[in-house]
């Protein structure tokens, strides 16, 4: 099990880019994430997202399901085009067999339910950086 500081200290000089349509959840992450000294750009839609990264490459990239427009599956199948091996995590409430499935086969590394905590968001980190891209 990695520890927390171990975690932060291995994507403290990875960009994380966060795609969800809730403030709140793009505000707390970004308090989260800021006070362990990462680096996360966050966006309120996909399309907002696969503009960022016309810009900048990411290592991480978090996206929820559910957006307005494009949804994060879509979305994370473009930033795999674009950025083979960044580690993709998608967030969803939705969270049915078909998604799951589909996101499995897309190469997504993780899946965290909503509603979710800043730990679940950490041990998700851990897991696809223990695994490797």
């Amino acid at each position: 099990k990695v520890l927390k500081m171990d975690i932060f200290d291995r994507i403290k000089n990875m960009k994380i880019l966060l795609v969800d349509d809730d403030e709140w959840i793009r505000d707390s992450l970004s308090l989260f994430f800021e006070a362990e000294g990462c680096n996360l750009l966050t966006f309120e839609t996909a399309e907002e997202g696969i503009e960022a990264l016309k810009q900048h490459t990411c290592d991480i990239v978090i996206s929820d399901y559910k957006l307005p427009g494009m949804d994060g599956l879509e979305f994370l199948r473009r930033v795999k085009e674009k950025q083979p091996n960044v580690f993709e995590i998608l967030i969803t409430a939705y969270a049915n067999y078909g998604i799951l499935k589909e996101a499995k086969m897309m190469g997504v590394k993780d899946i965290i339910p909503k509603p979710f905590t800043s730990e679940d968001v950490e041990t998700s980190l851990a897991r696809i950086i223990e695994s490797g891209p």
